[in-house]
C-alpha cells in the first residue's frame, strides 16, 4: 500500500506496475485520512478533528458525522489489504490512532530523502537523493482536503520543505559546477513564489554563474518591485548581497569570469587606486583589476536596418579615434548620443544593438537604466540608478552617499579612467540625465528619449540621432527576420501594405508579427485585411503588455490637459497635414497660443513638423487621438495591455 499527500490526498494498493487507487469518499473523510497521515503512529482526538474539518460552527452530530468517516475509511483500508501491510485505524476513547509503517507514507519517505542529502560534502549522491524525493510530489500538498485554517497551514508547512529541498538540489548542482542545473531546479519554484528572496537569491546566482548576468539582474528588479508594490518594503540582506555580488562581477571560481580579474586594492575611501594613464593603453590597465559590469539587456532579436543610425552613433561616440589593438576603438571626447523619436519607433533596441556590437570598444563595462520617463508610472529618481551604478563599478554599499550630488561626483571620479558605455534610456527630462553623465573622456553615453530634450544638448553638448519609421523594404525586411523570409516572400504584397499600416513602426510591426506568429495558418494578406479596419487597428497592434496603443498612452500621459485637448481636437478635424491658422480654427483658440501647442506636440514627436509651419500626424497616432487624445479614457486597444510601450526588443 502507499498513501499519499504531497500532492491529491490518495490510497493506492496492489502490485507496484500496476496500482490501483482505493475510493476513498467525499473531501471530509479524505480530511480525516489526512490528518491522521499527518500524526502517524499518534493518537488525534475528535475535537482536533472537529476544528480541522468545520472552519465555522461545526453541526450538533459532529462526532457522529466523523465516526461514519472512520467507519467507512476502515473497511476501505480494509479491501485494500491493510492488515497485510501492517496498517490499522484503532480508536482510542475519544481519539483515533492510525498504526501505519512510516515507509508507507510519501512525507515520511521525503523527509528520509531530504535527511540523508549532503550538498555540500556529497554532492553527486545529494542530487540523486532530493531528486527522488521531489519526485514523491504530484501537485500541491493536501489537495482534496478542505478548506480550513488547519489544513492550509499543514499545506503552507509541507510546501515549505518542498522548497527548501529545491535550494538544496540547486546548491549540490552549484558544488558541481552545473549551473544551468541549478537554474532548471529553482526557475519553477521562483515563479510560484516570487516573493521568496532566499530562492530568488539563489536563482539570481545560479542565472549568473551560468553566464546569464542580464536575466540575473532582471530579477532582482521584478522582486523588489513586487515587495514594494505587494508589501511596501525593501529587498531584504540576503537578496540585497546577491545582486551586489552580480553587479561586481566578482571572480567565482567555477563562475563565467573566474580568473579574469582580481579585486582593486582598496584606497583611503575604499575605492579602488589606480594610476594616472597618460595614453589609452594606461587606461585599460589601470582600470584592469575594477569589476566590469554587463548590465546591458539582451540583444533585440530579429534587429534589421539602422545601418546609417548606427554608423551616426560611432561616429558621435567615438570620433576619429584609431582603433586599439584588437578593438574597435574608443570616444577620445566622452561624447554624447542622444536618441530621439516617437513611440515604438526602436530607440532602445537600437542604443542596446549598437552597445552589444561595440563591446571591444569599452573592456571596462557597459551600464544600462532605465528611467522610466514614458513609462507610464513614476520616473526612476538619479540617486536610484546612481546607487545601482556605484555598485556595479565596485564601492561598497556602505560607502555610497547619501546625496545625490555627492554620489554623481563619485561615479563621475569612478568613471574617468574606465572605458565605459553608459546608456541612459526612456529619459523623462535633461535634469534626469545630467547627474549620470559620466565624467571621464574615454566614455561614451546613449540617451533615449520620446522628448528632443533640447536642454541637454544646450548645456551637455548632446549630439542628436533623430530616429524615423522603418521604410518599406527596411520594414518588410524586418517581417521576413521575425516570421521568417518564405512567409513573406510568399505574399511580398501583403509585406508592403502591412508595412504601411504599421506606419513602418518597429513595435507595430513586431506586434503584427506576433498576431501571425500565434496563427501560423494565417496569411500575411488576412492580418493586413484586418488591419484595414481603423476601429480595431490598434487593439491588433498590441501583444499582451505591449502595443502602440500603451505606447502612445505613455506619452500622451505627459501632455497639458490644453495639448491634450488640441491633440483630440486634431485627430478628429484633419486628414493629415495642418498648419498654426488651421489648428487654431479647429480648437477655437489663440493662434499663437496653438503655435506653442503644435511645437510641445512636435516635441514629444506626436506630429512632424515637415516643414515650416506644415505639421504632420501619422496615421496611428491620429487614431489613437481619435479614440482619446488625454489616454485616460477608453481608446482603441484600450484592456491590451499597459506596459512602457517600447520595450529593448525594438528595431
Amino acid at each position: 500500500m502507499d498513501f499519499s499527500v504531497l500532492g491529491p490526498v490518495t490510497v493506492t494498493a496492489g502490485p507496484p506496475t500496476a496500482p490501483v487507487e482505493l475510493p476513498l469518499g467525499p473531501a471530509k473523510r479524505r480530511s480525516v485520512l489526512a490528518m491522521l497521515l499527518l500524526r502517524p503512529n499518534a493518537t488525534v482526538s475528535v475535537e482536533q478533528l472537529i476544528t480541522s474539518l468545520w472552519e465555522d460552527e461545526p453541526p450538533a452530530h459532529a462526532r457522529t458525522v466523523i465516526q461514519g468517516h472512520v467507519s467507512r475509511l476502515r473497511a476501505a483500508l480494509a479491501e485494500g489489504g491493510a492488515e497485510e501491510h501492517g496498517v490499522e485505524l484503532a480508536t482510542h476513547s475519544s481519539a483515533y490512532l492510525l498504526r501505519i509503517p512510516e515507509s508507507l507514507i510519501d512525507t515520511q519517505r521525503f523527509d528520509q530523502l531530504t535527511a540523508q542529502a549532503s550538498p555540500e560534502s556529497a554532492p553527486g549522491e545529494a542530487v540523486r537523493l532530493l531528486r527522488q524525493a521531489l519526485g514523491l510530489w504530484r501537485g500541491p500538498a493536501l489537495t482534496g482536503t478542505v478548506a480550513s485554517p488547519p489544513f492550509a497551514a499543514a499545506a503552507h508547512a509541507l510546501e515549505e520543505r518542498r522548497l527548501s529541498a529545491v535550494e538544496a538540489l540547486a546548491r549540490a548542482h552549484k558544488a558541481l559546477g552545473e549551473h544551468e542545473e541549478a537554474v532548471r531546479a529553482l526557475h519553477p519554484a521562483a515563479v510560484a513564489n516570487p516573493l521568496r528572496e532566499g530562492l530568488i537569491a539563489a536563482l539570481m546566482l545560479a542565472l549568473y554563474r551560468s553566464g546569464r548576468q542580464s536575466d540575473a539582474i532582471a530579477w532582482f528588479h521584478r522582486t523588489r518591485q513586487l515587495l514594494d508594490d505587494d508589501l511596501g518594503v525593501d529587498p531584504g540582506q540576503r537578496l540585497t548581497a546577491a545582486y551586489q555580488e552580480i553587479l561586481r562581477a566578482a571572480p567565482e571560481a567555477d563562475g563565467p569570469q573566474a580568473g579574469a580579474q582580481s579585486a582593486a586594492a582598496p584606497g583611503p575611501a575604499g575605492q579602488p587606486v589606480a594610476s594616472t594613464p597618460s595614453h589609452p593603453q594606461s587606461v585599460a590597465a589601470a582600470s584592469a583589476a575594477a569589476p566590469v559590469p554587463e548590465l546591458l539587456p539582451r540583444p533585440p532579436a530579429g534587429f534589421h536596418g539602422r545601418g546609417a543610425e548606427l554608423a551616426e552613433l560611432t561616429r558621435l561616440t567615438q570620433g576619429g579615434a584609431e582603433p586599439a589593438q584588437g578593438g574597435s576603438g574608443y570616444p577620445q571626447e566622452g561624447g554624447i548620443a542622444l536618441l530621439t523619436g516617437p513611440a515604438g519607433v526602436g530607440k532602445t533596441g537600437l542604443a542596446v544593438h549598437w552597445g552589444h556590437a561595440q563591446a571591444a570598444a569599452f573592456p571596462d563595462g557597459r551600464l544600462f537604466a532605465d528611467l522610466r520617463g514614458f513609462s507610464g508610472g513614476e520616473a526612476t529618481v538619479p540617486a536610484e540608478v546612481l546607487r545601482e551604478f556605484l555598485l556595479a563599478l565596485g564601492t561598497p554599499a556602505e560607502q555610497i552617499p547619501t546625496s545625490t550630488e555627492a554620489a554623481s561626483a563619485l561615479y563621475r571620479s569612478l568613471a574617468a579612467r574606465r572605458r565605459l558605455l553608459v546608456v541612459l534610456d526612456n529619459a523623462g527630462s535633461s535634469a534626469q540625465v545630467r547627474p549620470l553623465l559620466p565624467g571621464g573622456p574615454h566614455c561614451a553615453t546613449l540617451v533615449t528619449s520620446r522628448s528632443r530634450l533640447d536642454g541637454l544638448i544646450a548645456t551637455d553638448a548632446a549630439r542628436p540621432v533623430r530616429l524615423h519609421a522603418l521604410g518599406t523594404e527596411d520594414g518588410a525586411a524586418l517581417l521576413g527576420a521575425l516570421l521568417g523570409p518564405a512567409r513573406v516572400a510568399e505574399d511580398p504584397e501583403a509585406a508592403r501594405e502591412l508595412v504601411a499600416l504599421c506606419d513602418g513602426l518597429p513595435l507595430a510591426l513586431r506586434a503584427a508579427s506576433a498576431q501571425l506568429m500565434a496563427r501560423p495558418r494565417w496569411r500575411l494578406a488576412r492580418l493586413a485585411t484586418a488591419l484595414r479596419d481603423e476601429r480595431r487597428r490598434l487593439a491588433l497592434l498590441s501583444a499582451e503588455d505591449t502595443g502602440v496603443a500603451a505606447a502612445l498612452r505613455n506619452s500622451v500621459a505627459r501632455l497639458s490637459a490644453d495639448d491634450a485637448q488640441l491633440l483630440r481636437a486634431l485627430g478628429t478635424g484633419f486628414a493629415r497635414e495642418v498648419n498654426t491658422a488651421e489648428a487654431a480654427a479647429l480648437s477655437g483658440a489663440d493662434p499663437e497660443l496653438i503655435q506653442d501647442s503644435l511645437e510641445r506636440l512636435a516635441e514629444m514627436h506626436l506630429l512632424d513638423e515637415e516643414a515650416t509651419n506644415r505639421y504632420v500626424m501619422s496615421d496611428l497616432v491620429k487614431l489613437f487621438a481619435q479614440g482619446d487624445g488625454s489616454g485616460r479614457g477608453e481608446t482603441p486597444g484600450e484592456g491590451s495591455g499597459g506596459g512602457s510601450g517600447e520595450p529593448s526588443q525594438g528595431a
